[in-house]
């Protein structure tokens, strides 16, 4: 697969997705990997929270999304209405969906599971960014499914010291939940297996 154009491939791995089931967690909450079709690149939409007080991921890389609301019509209605009230960007009338990728499961500390949606557009938009938002980052993926730009992130927790994979992109780090669907979805358009990170305790989650 890896020999086919980057769009090909995107189609073929989110194609092979299955059919929706319902999602397990206490708390539930949807995100949306938006990817953008330019004329020399497919480009990844990345937000970095805004500084808040109180809030554990702020500063962080992250994809849009968030909690359940119980007026969603279902999870992929979650992903598209946080996608609008964060970024302004009405994923209904402007994109493509073209499937979804593995849930994932709830951390130990933070009991939310999150299925993640994916969506295509022919057009870069302008953002509209909420308070919640700092920066809106459109990313090429051409480097990141070559292998580039890996790093690592280290996680402190009171005594323990832990080591996280992760990608320096312009001087910033994505990591945790952000990191493992982005992995998991290059691994498919690569042909490859990635680690089962649906399985595996989640240390970060959407707001």
């Amino acid at each position: 697969m890896s020999g086919l154009p980057c769009r090909e491939r995107l189609r073929r791995a989110v194609g092979e997705t299955p059919a929706d089931a319902p999602l397990v967690g206490v708390r539930q909450a949807a995100i949306a990997v938006i990817l953008v079709d330019l004329e020399l690149s497919l480009d990844v939409l990345l937000i970095e929270r805004a500084i808040r007080e109180g809030d554990p991921w702020s500063g962080h890389m992250a994809l849009p999304g968030g909690h359940v609301d119980p007026a969603d019509a279902d999870l992929a209605a979650t992903a598209e209405r946080e996608t609008l009230e964060e970024v302004g960007l009405d994923l209904r009338a402007v994109g493509e969906r073209l499937g979804r990728l593995s849930d994932y499961a709830p951390a130990r500390a933070v009991p939310v599971a999150v299925r993640p949606f994916v969506y295509l557009l022919q057009t870069r938009p302008v953002l509209k960014l909420s308070a919640e938002v700092a920066q809106g980052l459109w990313v090429p993926i051409a480097p990141l499914l070559a292998g580039e730009q890996r790093t690592t992130f280290n996680f402190s927790h009171g005594t323990q010291s832990l080591k996280f994979p992760a990608w320096d992109i312009a001087g910033r780090v994505v990591w945790g939940l952000t990191y493992r669907v982005l992995d998991e979805l290059f691994a498919r358009m690569n042909g490859v297996s990635s680690p089962d990170w649906a399985s595996l305790d989640n240390s970060e989650q959407p707001r």
